[in-house]
């Protein structure tokens, strides 16, 4: 199962400079640790202490945002696309 993994500019010194990644997983825990393996040191930068996606970074799966669907625990399928987005905030 292959799912594609968009990630941004802030994170790419952990993926080799690579926009996109392909990485497996049921579901989007078992993405982000797949992630960790494949780079490591990018999950305490997704995930906090307790595993959960930092506040300050969004999730979608498909364009949907996992915090409406079912968190980490939100399956995914093969082909799916999951982008890791940072917050904006200011004016």
């Amino acid at each position: 199962m292959t799912i594609k993994v968009l990630v941004p500019t802030a994170l790419q010194k952990f993926t080799n400079n690579q926009a996109t990644l392909d990485c497996s997983g049921n579901s989007i825990s078992e993405l982000i640790d797949s992630l960790e393996q494949a780079c490591p040191g990018i999950k305490s930068r997704l995930c906090d202490e307790q595993g959960k996606p930092r506040r300050f970074l969004n999730l979608y799966v498909n364009s949907e945002d996992i915090r409406f669907l079912d968190g980490t625990s939100t399956p995914l399928k093969d082909g799916d696309e999951v982008s890791i987005v940072p917050a904006v905030a200011g004016g």
